[in-house]
């Protein structure tokens, strides 16, 4: 027994002290195989999942090193069940491998005659396999290659896709470190080491998932991965201006010129060697006909591209799964999907290659270091009967856009007179009182494109201060000047759009200074309860919220 500050228990939870001196080292051991559940003051609980264990293998870690973790950083005993059971189940992924054969085409093999004997009898899997070639080996057909993946996920049986890709059609894209990146202070730049060894990662696999933080250039990762394949790339983001952000970073850092990178959008519809279109315009409905979905097949890609996989739509899921033979490439700060379709990722776009851990960008430089504060307001006496006579649906909107925010929101901005601030919300009509309260623009759904990138730039350059945004700046925008956050409202409880937000704020600093997230929260609601749920995600990466009183904002803090 040693005075870890770990936890472990038979139900696979693990228990986590957060005071310990050693709880950082223990979080970065767990991270790559256990999932944060509760993440209150004094200690945190995580979980040891199967999905968690085949992505940890797909990255690279072993059942030896997922045990000495364990073993290393617990207080007592681990208890001897579960360690068989976690050996057991890394050992399930790849007992089955997809794989080319010389005169078969796409094949199942089996490492164990007993597995494949199982799958070959289940009843929805039966019809996705073809002849059996010998005792270990089944005929799949390739359009299957995507479903029966998904399919063997859910039965405990992981396959290892060894199956190989198609090249695509040839195209040359190369790395450009002579400088034309806007900022460079000697005229050239050089990927970050992790970057290097997330685009390896990637490449060496395949197909996968590669996890940074926001501001830790997941674009620059695409573009090395681009540069790898020499190939006619399909680059899928959350909206135009996300789009044309990554038009403007390859066209600076890589050989690529604007006449080769198209615009698939709703206001153009341009096919080129590199093509970037929204997740919006592919998944949108033409007399019930997903009608762009027809751009996959458009070229022949050799690299997809899926930014901020995790809010990828359920049709494009069903046109990845046709996908396979392709190299997949999926860029995230989070694998948390609200709609808990992470098998689906795994399955379709591919394992998690790369993670790196947001505290160890923060402490290298490359993201800033951010301050997160949660700042609880009363609400008055008519707020308080009005919450408590709403119906259910109702109420989580009536508390966490109360007009007693708005004075809280303006203090915080008065505190931070001399910095580029966002106010984020999720209910328009208080985001619209907000702007007019605050005298500052308003982006929303309904803001036209070219005035968004108006506006960003404006904020970019200085001339504005305070934007306040909806949810359409949550993804993909690059805004490094912003060192101030106000969330007001929310998603209900997502933990990755909490992540999102603060990732606004992580692009380094000029004056190295630190970023300052605040969540104004209405106390004893529903937008308490959900505030707590959402920043589980930026607890299990080592961020830890201080709570304040709204009427202590500018004196010393609580809690």
């Amino acid at each position: 027994m040693t005075d870890g500050p770990l936890i472990v228990q038979s139900d696979k939870t693990l228990l986590l002290e957060v005071d310990h001196p050693l709880a950082n080292e223990a979080r970065q051991a767990i991270a790559p195989f256990a999932e944060l559940e509760r993440a209150p003051e004094h200690v945190h609980t995580y979980r040891v999942t199967p999905l968690a264990l085949w992505n940890a293998r797909a990255a690279g870690h072993d059942a030896e090193q997922v045990v000495d973790a364990l073993v290393t950083y617990s207080r007592f005993a681990v208890p001897q069940p579960l360690l068989v059971d976690i050996v057991d189940t890394i050992a399930r992924y790849g007992r089955l491998q997809l794989v080319k054969n010389p005169a078969h085409g796409l094949v199942l093999v089996s490492l164990d005659r007993a597995v494949l004997t199982e799958v070959r009898r289940h009843k929805k899997i039966a019809p996705m396999l073809g002849a059996q070639v010998d005792e270990d080996t089944v005929v799949v057909h390739p359009s299957e290659r995507g479903h029966l993946k998904q399919m063997l996920l859910k039965i405990g049986w992981p396959a290892e896709d060894l199956a190989g890709y198609v090249d695509g059609e040839a195209h040359s894209i190369e790395l450009d470190y002579e400088g034309r990146f806007p900022g460079s202070a000697d005229g050239g730049w050089h990927l970050r080491d992790y970057q290097e060894m997330a685009a390896d990662s990637f490449w060496a696999g395949g197909s996968g998932v590669v996890v940074l933080p926001c501001g830790a250039g997941k674009t620059m990762v695409g573009a090395a991965a681009m540069a790898k394949a020499k190939a006619t790339t399909l680059i899928l983001v959350t909206n135009t201006v996300a789009g044309r952000q990554w038009k403007r970073e390859l066209i600076a850092r890589t050989s690529l010129t604007e006449d080769e990178i198209g615009e698939y959008s709703g206001e153009k519809k341009e096919i080129r060697p590199v093509t970037i279109a929204t997740y919006q315009v592919i998944t949108r409905k033409t007399k019930g006909e997903y009608k762009h979905l027809e751009l996959f097949d458009s070229r022949d890609w050799g690299l997809v591209i899926y930014d901020e996989v995790h809010l990828l739509p359920a049709p494009v899921f069903r046109m990845t799964a046709d996908l396979q033979s392709r190299r997949r490439l999926g860029l995230t700060a989070t694998l948390v999907r609200e709609d808990g379709r992470e098998g689906d990722v795994f399955s379709l776009i591919g394992p998690k290659r790369y993670d790196a851990p947001w505290k160890d960008i923060e402490a290298q430089g490359w993201i800033a270091p951010a301050e997160c504060i949660e700042v609880r307001v009363t609400l008055t006496d008519a707020e308080r009967m009005a919450y408590a006579t709403a119906e259910p649906e109702e109420r989580y909107k009536l508390c966490s856009t109360a007009r007693t925010k708005n004075a809280v929101v303006k203090s915080i901005l008065a505190k931070h007179d001399d910095s580029q601030t966002l106010v984020i919300g999720a209910y328009i009509d208080q985001l619209d009182e907000l702007g007019e309260a605050l005298d500052a623009p308003v982006i929303k759904g309904s803001t036209k494109t070219k005035e968004r990138e108006q506006l960003f730039d404006a904020f970019r350059a200085g001339e504005i201060k305070t934007l306040v945004v909806s949810k359409v700046a949550n993804f993909s925008i690059d805004l490094p000047e912003a060192s101030v956050a106000v969330q007001v409202s929310g998603t209900f409880g997502s933990r990755q759009e909490e992540a999102q937000r603060l990732g606004r704020l992580l692009r380094p600093k000029h004056d190295g200074g630190q970023a300052h997230f605040y969540s104004v929260v209405a106390r004893d609601t529903l937008d308490s309860e959900y505030a707590a749920h959402r920043q589980r995600f930026l607890a299990e990466q080592g961020y830890a919220y201080r709570i304040t009183d709204a009427d202590d904002l500018l004196g010393p803090a609580i809690g």
